[in-house]
């Protein structure tokens, strides 16, 4: 690293805490940011500075002006977004440049282009990557959308042009509908996005989520690290993501492969970046979107490759040429990334922040966990409910089953609803150990689960009161248990 000696981390949580880890095996210097409800975060205690935003939580992270300020005033040669909050401002990632800190992804054009999800449409259509049919431009009017969409046929999707996430997002079944659901799609988006612009194409009904990996550096050089599959989702949120999709034929794959490298090629990409897809019952694939961001699901794709994703993103950042060609990766076995969210799932998910009062973490061979939680972390109430990401890994798909069973066993949490028990149930479930699930997977299971929190600490409290009273039993009546 001949440029970037020390990395101001604009995020907070596990993927804070995961670029320090980055920074540290690089010799990189890291700076971190928190709010006044984030003192007590792990990522706050590891960095190698740290430094408060007062005022409101929420803005702390988002005010790319008091960061850009704070990483002027502490020496900071490059600013890393993490993902969520400023990782996709486009004029976030100018104003880095404008005063001469080094934006570690890729450059703004490329994030307001994707950004804009028609615009991106647009531009990879005219790349050669397959779209679905749907509309070229924002959508004026309900009544517009309606005639659209009987032209192409229903069901379609209506999506927010400038959103993410699944929100801004409703699916329409018949004409009767579309009026409703458009005005409930562009309030949402107008909600979380600050922009009302919506389009809309055909739905595919229960298509696999598949996505590929891309690391591309300023030399034209373009891999990818290989594909995902994130079809395990509620309301298109994830919530189980896996390497390689385990139910995808290697002739699909290798399209994949060839369509994202030689799109993002032609687009001039530079950075990681990850092109996601829709795959049909007829392995047919559409583009879907492209992130310019680190992706959460991340993990899964170093741990089948053996490749830092946080480091490379770094060293593009700071000028160097990738390190491998594309024939020099390989990649092994199967790995599996669950997202530990602090919520109540019997309640319909309901986020659930407090105080964890108890907490013991899986470990092992092929385990790997990402969290900043520990027993006394009070999670604050003022962003999302993930609190860590388990990650499993073994060289079959039945063995990496089989990992995650034996470490969602293992993995204790108390004081606050978790989504444990509901990962518990998805790894014993036939069909995901069959490989068969797409994106109706929740819809179809969910009323088959059962939601309700386990207590799993008040298990292992009377285990050991059973074996307690054993002791007292072998003591009473002096039996020799040595053989």
């Amino acid at each position: 690293m001949e440029n970037i000696k020390k990395v101001l981390i604009a995020n907070r949580g596990e993927i804070a805490l995961r670029i320090i880890r980055a920074c540290d095996e690089l010799g990189v210097t890291s700076v971190c940011l928190f709010s006044e409800v984030d003192i007590d975060g792990v990522w706050v205690k590891k960095a190698d500075e740290a430094y408060p935003i007062m005022g409101d939580p929420i803005n702390a992270y988002l005010d790319y002006e008091r960061v850009i300020s704070l990483a002027l005033k502490t020496e900071c040669d490059a600013i890393h977004p993490g993902y969520g909050f400023l990782s996709e401002n486009a004029d976030f990632a100018k104003a880095c440049e404008k005063v001469g800190l080094i934006f570690i992804g890729p450059s703004a054009e490329h994030i307001a282009l994707f950004g804009d999800k028609i615009a991106s449409k647009n531009a990879m259509q005219e790349v050669g990557v397959p779209v679905l049919p749907g509309t070229k431009e924002p959508l004026s009017s309900a009544k517009e959308g309606e005639h659209f969409a009987k032209g192409i046929g229903f069901p379609v999707i209506i999506k927010a042009a400038f959103g993410g996430g699944g929100r801004g997002m409703r699916i329409v079944h018949k004409a009767e509908e579309f009026s409703k659901l458009f005005d409930e799609a562009q309030s949402e988006s107008r909600r979380f996005f600050g922009r009302d612009e919506v389009f809309i194409e055909r739905y595919l009904e229960n298509p696999r989520h598949i996505e590929v990996q891309i690391v591309a550096d300023s030399f034209g050089n373009v891999v990818h690290l290989g594909d995902r599959d994130c079809s395990i989702q509620r309301r298109h949120q994830k919530v189980v993501e896996i390497a390689p999709a385990p139910n995808l034929k290697e002739e699909v794959r290798k399209k994949l492969y060839a369509v994202s490298v030689d799109a993002m090629k032609k687009i001039g990409y530079e950075s990681v970046g990850t092109v996601e897809f829709l795959v049909d019952n007829k392995d047919e694939f559409y583009f879907m979107e492209m992130n310019t961001r680190i992706q959460v699901e991340h993990p899964v794709t170093e741990m089948i490759s053996g490749i830092d994703l946080i480091q490379r993103m770094m060293e593009i950042a700071d000028g160097d040429k990738l390190l491998y060609k594309q024939e020099e990766i390989t990649f092994r076995g199967y790995a599996i990334e669950f997202r530990i969210n602090a919520e109540d799932a019997s309640r319909d998910f309901a986020p659930n922040p407090g105080t964890i009062t108890e907490y013991l973490s899986p470990g092992g061979f092929g385990v790997r966990l990402d969290t900043i939680a520990y027993k006394g972390y009070s999670i604050p109430s003022y962003y999302d409910s993930m609190i860590g990401k388990l990650i499993v890994y073994s060289m079959t798909w039945d063995g990496v089953v089989k990992k995650a069973q034996r470490a969602l066993k293992e993995y204790i949490i108390e004081g606050v609803p978790t989504n444990v028990t509901l990962h518990k149930q998805i790894v014993k479930d036939k069909d995901f150990k069959e490989r068969k699930f797409d994106t109706g997977y929740f819809e179809k299971k969910l009323s088959g689960f059962n939601l309700k929190v386990e207590n799993d600490l008040k298990k292992q409290e009377e285990k050991i009161q059973g074996l307690a009273k054993l002791i007292d039993t072998i003591k009473k009546h002096k039996l020799d248990v040595r053989h």
